[in-house]
This record gives C-alpha cells, sequence and structure tokens, in this order.
C-alpha cells in the first residue's frame, strides 16, 4: 500500500463516521449558545433590570470569547495536540454553563458566559484538525462542510429548548443558560478514548505513539513509514506571514467575514419577517426554528455537490446567487410577505457553500504544523465581522431600514464572490499534504 493509499485513499470507516459526529459538537455547541441566550434575554433582562447596553453585552460576551478562544486553542493544539484538549474544552464548558445557573448580577453572568465563549471557540481548531487529518480525502470535504450542518441543528434546538423552558417560571433563563451543560457532557463522553493525530506526532518526533495510532485505525500493517511527507518540517507561527501561506490567511480570513457578517444581518430580518408573517410572542421561537431549517438545507445540499462541483466553483456560485437574492430583498422591502419569505429562504439555502468552506478551505490550505493555528486565528477574525453584525444592524435596521440594511448585506456578500474569482482556490481531489504545500495549484489565485 502507497503512502497516499493509507490515510488519503483509505474507505470511510466507522472510526471516521464516528469521528466526525464528535467533532461536530462544537459546533453544535456554538450554534446552541449563541441562540439560548436570545430567549433567556426575554426574562433575564426584566428580573436584572438591564439596560441595552448590558443586554448587548451579555448577548455578545459568547461571542467574545469565541473570538479569544479560537485563536488561543489553535496554539495550544498546535502545541500541545489535538486530543488533550479535545475534552478539556468541552469539560470547560460544562463548568461554565451549569455556574451560570446561579449567577446572582450581570458582570458575574457575563464572565461565566465570556469563559464558555472561549471553550467553544477553542474547539474548532482542535475538533477540524483531528477530523482533517484523519478522514480520507474523498470524503474529507463532505465530513468537514457536515460540522456547519450541526451549528444551525444547535440553534434550532436552542430555540425549541428555550420556548419549553419558559413554561418553568422565573427561574427558566437559569435553565436555558446552563442546559448547555446536557450536550457538552454526552459530548465530552463520546469523545473519551479518541487517538492523538499521528500526523501531529510523528512531527513531534512521537513516532512510537504515531505508529501505534497508525496500526490501531488503518490495520496492523500501517506504520509512520506509510504517512506523506509535508514540506517545512521546522514550521511555525511565521509561515503565515511568509509568502503564499499570508496570502491564504487573508484569503481565508476575508471570505469567511464576507459570509458571515450578513448571516448575522439575515437572523436580525428573520423576526421581521416572522412578524409580517403575523407570528408574534412564542410562535416567533418556533418560527425562527423552523427558518433555520432553511440553511440546514443549504448546508447539506452543499455537502452533497461540493467534490462533484469543485471548491472554487462552490463558492463563487454561492456567494454570487445567495447575494442576489439579499440583493432584491433590498431592493423590494414592501414585496408581498411570501415573496420576502421565498427570497430569504433563497439566502439561507444558496450561502451554505460558504458556510460548509469555512472549514474546509482553512484545514486544507495550511500545513500539520500551523492548522490549528491558523484556523484558530481565521475563525477569531472572522467573529470580528460578527460583532460588527451584532451591534450594528439594529442600530441600521431602526436608522435606514430593512431595505438599506438588505443592501449593504448584499454588497458584503457579492464582495466575497468577487474576491474568491480572484483567490479561491481548487483543492478538490489533493491529498492534504498536497494541498497544504506551497507552490502547488492549490495555491493558484492566492497571494
Amino acid at each position: 500500500m502507497t503512502a497516499s493509499s493509507v490515510l488519503d485513499d483509505a474507505p470511510l470507516s466507522r472510526f471516521h463516521k464516528r469521528l466526525a459526529l464528535y467533532s461536530s459538537g462544537g459546533p453544535f455547541l456554538d450554534g446552541y449558545v449563541l441562540s439560548i441566550v436570545g430567549v433567556a434575554l426575554v426574562q433575564l433582562g426584566p428580573q436584572m433590570h438591564l439596560s441595552d447596553t448590558a443586554q448587548g453585552l451579555i448577548g455578545a460576551s459568547a461571542l467574545i470569547g469565541i473570538f479569544c478562544g479560537a485563536f488561543l486553542g489553535g496554539y495550544l493544539t498546535d502545541k500541545f495536540g489535538r486530543q488533550v484538549l479535545y475534552t478539556i474544552d468541552l469539560i470547560a464548558i460544562i463548568g461554565c454553563s451549569v455556574a451560570q445557573f446561579w449567577a446572582s448580577d450581570p458582570v458575574w453572568l457575563f464572565v461565566l458566559r465570556l469563559l464558555v465563549g472561549m471553550a467553544v471557540g477553542a474547539d474548532y481548531p482542535i475538533a477540524t484538525s483531528l477530523l482533517a487529518e484523519f478522514t480520507p480525502r474523498r470524503y474529507r470535504g463532505p465530513l468537514l462542510g457536515g460540522l456547519m450542518v450541526m451549528w444551525f441543528v444547535g440553534a434550532a434546538t436552542a430555540y425549541v429548548v428555550g420556548e419549553a423552558l419558559l413554561s418553568v417560571g422565573d427561574t427558566g433563563w437559569r435553565w436555558m443558560l446552563a442546559s448547555a451543560a446536557l450536550p457538552a457532557t454526552v459530548i465530552v463522553l463520546l469523545r473519551l478514548g479518541t487517538p492523538e493525530s499521528p500526523r501531529w506526532l510523528a512531527k513531534k518526533g512521537r513516532l512510537d505513539e504515531a505508529n501505534a495510532v497508525m496500526r490501531k485505525v488503518f490495520g496492523s500493517e500501517a506504520s509512520v513509514a506509510d504517512l506523506p511527507g509535508e514540506e517545512g518540517d521546522n514550521a511555525g507561527l511565521t509561515l503565515l506571514w511568509r509568502s503564499g501561506y499570508l496570502g491564504r490567511m487573508l484569503f481565508v480570513s476575508a471570505f469567511w467575514t464576507c459570509s458571515i457578517v450578513p448571516l448575522f444581518a439575515v437572523y436580525a430580518f428573520g423576526p421581521r419577517i416572522l412578524g409580517a408573517l403575523h407570528l408574534n410572542g412564542s410562535l416567533a421561537n418556533i418560527g425562527s426554528a423552523l427558518i433555520t431549517v432553511f440553511f440546514v438545507v443549504g448546508c447539506v445540499l452543499a455537502m452533497v455537490v461540493i467534490n462533484r462541483m469543485g471548491r472554487r466553483p462552490l463558492i463563487i456560485h454561492s456567494f454570487a446567487w445567495s447575494g442576489l437574492a439579499l440583493l432584491l430583498l433590498g431592493l423590494f422591502p414592501a414585496a408581498p410577505a411570501p415573496v420576502i419569505m421565498t427570497l430569504f429562504a433563497a439566502y439561507a439555502v444558496l450561502i451554505g457553500g460558504t458556510q460548509n468552506l469555512q472549514w474546509i478551505y482553512p484545514n486544507e490550505l495550511f500545513p500539520t504544523e500551523i492548522r490549528g493555528t491558523a484556523v484558530g486565528l481565521a475563525s477569531s477574525l472572522s467573529r470580528i465581522g460578527a460583532a460588527v453584525g451584532t451591534y450594528l444592524v439594529p442600530l441600521a435596521l431602526t436608522s435606514w431600514g430593512i431595505g438599506t440594511t438588505m443592501l449593504i448585506a448584499a454588497a458584503i456578500t457579492l464582495l466575497g464572490a468577487v474576491l474568491s474569482m480572484r483567490w479561491a482556490p481548487e483543492t478538490r481531489g489533493l491529498a492534504l499534504h498536497e494541498s497544504a504545500a506551497l507552490g502547488t495549484s492549490a495555491t493558484a489565485g492566492v497571494g
């Protein structure tokens, strides 16, 4: 068996499927944590007499934490390994989530949610690096892209759970914020026993451990000798600033930002749509969960076509057609409710390609020794855009109205299409060491 066939051309096994499922726990918790607080603030705000500023800070606290945690987690996973941190970060989520139940003031609640966000953010580079380094090339795109599906599943679950817990009484918001501990506990138990990445072990010179993992996962005849080599054995964080990798980092950060800023704008637009359809009160929460289904459908469709269509065409078409839907929303904000809802659904489905590629491109375009750092940095930088969306969209809606807000969102999305046409590489069919190597076709257009 050749070096590339052992890992990159291996059949999809039960191990790969379990690893993908367990790795999806981080995105699920991200969607859950960021969405459940919106329902909790319905009770929490009046009870603690929170000002608009305080509510905004508590609502964005986990987002700020993700910004910090993603880069820190990426650095730590490259330094200390994927497997160790694969469970530690979830244990932190459990502890901080439970502690929120007894939060007695907004400052304490802000700190706890900040810590929850840091742990959630740290899981992204940890889990995606581990999954990318084990997954055969044929299945790497669909499995990494599938992680984004779980973000929306987590968001939809949060709306349903939040609506159910509102009936508990005045303590409902406490149960909501603490409830993230339950899925986190299930995920951490499932992750126990996951082996370390043999690529990372080999890079650190721990060859005996790497050989043991290779035999366990790929068969008794597999060994470190079967691992395809990567350029830049002595690489470090400085590689991100060198020609080639700097260009890749700029591309990943730019397209990720263009994808996520309008997404938050559309989420802010969602309640306006529900109001136009006469869905208010408790129906708004259920309606928000149903709207999220459109985003799930888009991500699933992107998973299905990504190997057939390729990374580069998918991201360009996804940005272009979803941007067109937002443009029509901006030009015709007073259209009948069914038309508005159709355009909204079209955006949600069509943007799925860019959402999936948020986890695929960063893991494919950087080598093992800096993969976690690169994914973490890109995730952190994208959260700046998310924060901009969180704070400015309500102001834009009030000052300029829905039409102008959607036109701005369309402009950002279409900018993503332009940047992708200029920079997006094609990594379909490449082994991980090939797509991550400088001077290959994967670098074409980047830098």
